[in-house]
């Protein structure tokens, strides 16, 4: 039951990325190109997602327990630190440069020819090498 929930919320997710535009390229470019030739279409997009994520997280933090009787995470303290930000930079950095990010590069896989395959698999060795070469974060010290 859990892996059809995750397919269908995987479909769903993949098709308001595309729907809505994320998975083009240029529209997310321009959003980006605040200085620029800026498109503001894509916020809508953005307050789409976070009014109703408001709503389930208020209703997830009265839950104990997911739909499907998993334990709800709770969740972790904040911590602004060097990898962060790094990361954070490394993340926007090519997202303008080739706009994608994560979500919309794997809905893309399946439309998007070898330039989304090497895009997916650029990212996918970044991940990897992240893992492989990364030290563990320090503790936030109060």
């Amino acid at each position: 039951m859990r892996g059809l929930f995750a397919l269908l919320a995987g479909a769903l997710f993949g098709a308001v990325l595309t729907v809505s535009g994320m998975t083009d390229t240029a529209k997310v470019q321009g959003w980006l190109d605040l200085f620029g030739n800026w498109d503001p279409t894509l916020a809508f997009v953005l307050g789409g997602a976070i009014l109703p994520m408001l709503l389930a997280w208020r209703i997830a933090a009265r839950l104990e327990k997911a739909v499907l009787g998993t334990a709800i995470p709770t969740p972790s303290e904040p911590v602004i630190d060097r990898r962060l930000i790094a990361g954070s930079a490394l993340f926007g950095t090519g997202w303008a440069i080739v706009g994608l990010c994560p979500g919309p590069a794997m809905a893309v896989l399946g439309y998007g020819g070898g330039d989304a395959l090497l895009f997916f698999g650029a990212m996918a060795a970044g991940m990897l090498g992240n893992r492989l070469l990364a030290l563990p974060a320090k503790a936030a010290t109060p």
